[in-house]
């Protein structure tokens, strides 16, 4: 069916649909993916343009100049995504891959991919370490604090008043908390920020900062019970501390941000309370509760989505309507322990891990069952505790203490992707202390006998498939037999 016609410009002027194909592909060659995307959803003639191989086999070059683009049937576009996908679902055996020791004898306890950098905590001391095709360099290594590092967050710098010209938008800056009761901000080239007024360790940290663009606040929580919220706009000569909040009997477990407001504060004692606290309110004393509820078992985790709180404690999954504060559903049930939880609400998908096996749940069937959620696919992980859970869009990564071995697995199907081997000897048996992915990117500590060894491995430059031999004996067991996402 031929597109209907374009409707008639004013004045006789002339439009980018004027153009013939051959001169917008000329003009597309000077766009990245995004715009070229953004165009293809405009209308019909310019989609067959965005969607050409001329189009694609120019972006393929540019990203993958080693790989060459294959002739027959599927297209140039279709090749690239399949590529893309692959990629970030670790679909290879060819990684580039270095192991090396993290110069001191401690295993990391917490780890995350920046950029080019590893960061990871050991104890009470920060390592920065770069990772290039050259090798390691060790950019950075400082006593954050006095005593063990009990939490450790990233959050872009852009978002705040610490940002300086010649700074790069995509810097982040480091925060910590201790047993020593303070809190600790850093980033590269900057001074270290000491936060002081818990009366004891301090045991968690919010997963986003609150308000606005124009006045950001970092909250915690302690071992004292109370949550403090902290300024990241004052000066060195102010006290960053603004509000005091009380109320928990039990010390804090976990703190998010709301999903629908980020005013809101919703923190979880280990007496597995919940409270939602106004952050907006000039008050710092028991008015500032808004809400109060509790749930059954130790807290794992928790994440906000929209208006709704999922937290996840002993063997539930249990979702909180922050309005209400009323239970909305049982999203999970994982027997009998769960050790990690991720979600992806995007997907409608969320993950647990236990003994043995990672348990996939599709949240909307979850609301369906009357007698119970029922998972939609279990990822057997053989012998090992799925304390180590990652989940984006692609990908679901699984480790735990008891395996030298990381499973990948596809998101929306469940299906095992890869087996990755962590050991830097493959006569040492030893598992996991820490792990951080990151797209096509991953970086694993402890699995030695020597547990500051790390391992990184990076994909986006691989060519050779993963075949079934190299996956092993591990696998999983489905409910659906189409993407879960469809």
């Amino acid at each position: 069916m031929a597109d209907p016609p374009m409707p008639a410009c004013p004045n006789n002027s002339r439009t980018l649909l004027d153009l013939d194909a051959d001169a917008l592909a000329h003009c597309f060659g000077f766009l990245d993916i995004r715009d070229i995307s953004n165009l293809s959803m405009t209308c019909k003639p310019l989609a067959r343009v965005a969607y050409s191989d001329c189009v694609w086999n120019r972006l393929f070059r540019e990203k993958w100049s080693h790989c060459s683009v294959s002739s027959g049937a599927i297209g140039v576009r279709e090749q690239y995504l399949a590529r893309h996908t692959a990629l970030q679902q670790l679909k290879f055996c060819d990684p580039w891959e270095i192991h090396f020791n993290n110069f001191y004898f401690e295993p990391a306890s917490h780890l995350f991919l920046e950029r080019n950098s590893i960061l990871l905590s050991q104890g009470f001391r920060i390592l920065r370490i770069r990772v290039d095709f050259a090798g390691i360099h060790l950019e950075e290594a400082f006593m954050a604090h006095g005593a063990r590092i009990t939490c450790m967050r990233l959050f872009p710098i852009v978002e705040t008043s610490l940002f300086r010209n010649g700074m790069h938008p995509m810097d982040n800056f480091i925060v910590t908390s201790s047993s020593d009761h303070t809190i600790r901000l850093r980033w590269k080239g900057g001074p270290l920020r000491c936060f002081k007024g818990h009366s004891g360790p301090v045991l968690s940290l919010a997963d986003t900062l609150l308000g606005d663009s124009g006045s950001k606040f970092l909250a915690s929580g302690g071992e004292d019970c109370t949550v403090r919220l902290w300024s990241l706009n004052t000066s060195g000569k102010q006290h960053p501390l603004v509000s005091t909040y009380r109320g928990h009997e039990k010390p804090l477990s976990f703190l998010t941000v709301a999903g629908h407001k980020s005013s809101l504060l919703v923190s979880i004692s280990k007496d597995s309370r919940v409270r939602v606290w106004d952050t907006s309110a000039s008050s710092s004393n028991l008015s500032s509760c808004v809400g109060m509820t509790s749930v059954t078992g130790q807290p794992i985790a928790m994440q906000c989505h929209d208006t709704l709180c999922y937290i996840a404690g002993g063997a539930f999954v249990t979702a909180i309507d922050l309005r209400t504060m009323q239970r909305a559903f049982t999203a999970a049930v994982h027997a009998p322990k769960m050790y990690s939880f991720q979600m992806l609400p995007s997907k409608w998908l969320m993950c647990t891990g236990g003994k043995d096996k990672a348990l996939l749940w599709d949240i909307r069937k979850s609301q369906e069952h009357q007698e119970g959620p029922e998972p939609v696919a279990e990822l057997e992980v053989n012998h090992n505790t799925v304390k180590f859970l990652h989940m984006d869009p692609y990908k679901i990564v699984t480790g735990g203490p008891f395996d030298y071995r990381v499973q990948v697995w596809e998101t929306g199907t469940g299906f095992l992707a890869n087996t990755l081997d962590c050991r830097p000897d493959p006569r040492e048996v030893a598992g996991l202390s820490a792990m951080a992915v990151d797209q096509c990117r991953i970086v694993t500590s402890g699995c030695s006998d020597s547990p500051e060894s790390v391992c990184y491995r990076d994909f986006s430059g691989c060519s050779l498939p993963v075949s079934l031999e190299d996956l092993g004996a591990v696998g999983s067991k489905f409910w659906e037999s189409a993407p879960l996402n469809d």
